[in-house]
């Protein structure tokens, strides 16, 4: 009957919900009874309306969120699908409405460049875009099914270079198969080190598409996408969201963090990893060396900066006595200063292991504030 044609191509199969079902029956019921003409006709109408209203309904609710989400994919993943080339050991799906069901098959392209399809067999792709793939399979399967629509997703690449940088325990270029996290790179990169900072910069290639972070630009060149993950955050699985896809030729950058160095005749003594834009003083930084030994000469301390012109360390006498007592203000350290509280032995000759110590990273404790 002609309703139950026009009822296919509005329900395709294995889309009817209970509600469309009952409704199937009712319409069946009606047209298959021929008793009662005036009686078919009111429940025809009543039933046509009902129908009516429940599609309307539908209609509205599938049209609330999801052409949003389609939208932030298509604008993270347009690039690739319009300049990543396909190529052998990428696994890919395939899906088009027509094929026996699953309708999307999975498939991974071979040595040869091929991959397989339902009804037209082995179709070379490698060296195509997703595009391009799409639009060929579109060709060859025109032959078998009307107006194919073809849609390749890529599930997982082949073998892709991603550089980490910086405050890494492995730090360099990693080859790295399928899809991959921030966090699982840094795991293959051995994990931070003790004295990373507090952010990670991620740069990708604008050919890839948009890093999919809030604070996300591009570089001034427009080539890069640029975008900064707070490293505690995604630690401490404060914000999952941080934790995105790494796509290939991927830079990873875990800048070393601000620190300054408390050396000498103190408890605890080493370099101090500071906060994001976190600033100590003299006396914060001697609570964190757990305070003074017996011995130590207060009076003789010093502070030495490095001179960002001369790329020298200048000493600067601090009386850490008086400021103890109260007789002094507190003196603010920057990043990379060096607090040296000498004790009775020789303070040239100290200060010459120190500066040695802190240039080679040897022989020196690194604590992280908490």
């Amino acid at each position: 009957m002609a309703w139950r044609f026009w009822w296919t191509q509005v329900f395709p199969r294995g889309t009817h919900s209970p509600q469309v079902v009952t409704w199937a029956m009712v319409l069946d019921g009606v047209m298959r009874n021929d008793e009662g003409k005036a009686e078919r006709i009111r429940i025809w109408r009543v039933a046509w309306l009902s129908l009516a209203l429940f599609l309307a309904v539908v209609a509205s609710g599938q049209n609330t969120s999801a052409p949003r989400m389609g939208q932030a994919q298509v604008n993270c993943d347009s690039q690739i699908r319009s300049t990543y080339l396909l190529g052998p050991d990428d696994e890919v799906e395939i899906g088009e409405p027509e094929f026996e069901e699953p309708a999307n098959k999975t498939a991974r392209i071979d040595g040869n460049g091929n991959i397989q399809v339902p009804l037209v067999g082995r179709v070379p792709v490698a060296g195509l875009t997703v595009e391009q793939a799409e639009q060929e399979l579109n060709k060859r399967l025109s032959t078998y099914i009307r107006h194919p629509q073809v849609a390749i997703s890529i599930k997982e690449l082949h073998s892709q270079p991603v550089s980490l940088l910086g405050a890494v325990n492995t730090p360099g270029v990693h080859q790295v198969q399928g899809h991959k996290t921030l966090l699982e790179m840094l795991s293959l990169a051995g994990g931070i080190r003790i004295d990373a900072g507090y952010s990670i910069r991620i740069t990708r290639q604008i050919e890839w598409g948009c890093i999919p972070l809030p604070n996300a630009k591009l570089d001034p060149s427009g080539q890069f996408s640029v975008g900064e993950v707070n490293l505690k955050q995604i630690m401490d699985a404060e914000n999952p969201q941080g934790n995105i896809p790494i796509f290939p030729h991927d830079v990873i950058s875990v800048p070393k963090a601000e620190m300054v160095y408390v050396i000498g005749d103190v408890k605890r003594s080493g370099g101090f990893v500071l906060g994001q834009d976190q600033s100590i003083s003299v006396l914060q930084a001697l609570s964190l060396a757990e305070g003074l030994n017996g011995t130590a000469d207060t009076r003789r301390s010093r502070i030495l900066r490095l001179d960002a012109q001369t790329h020298q360390r200048v000493e600067t006498a601090v009386d850490v006595k008086k400021i103890l007592s109260g007789k002094s203000g507190d003196v603010p350290l920057l990043g990379d200063d060096i607090l040296f509280i000498p004790s009775s032995i020789g303070r040239k000759t100290a200060l010459r292991a120190i500066e040695a110590a802190v240039q080679t990273g040897s022989g020196l404790l690194i604590w992280r504030v908490p």
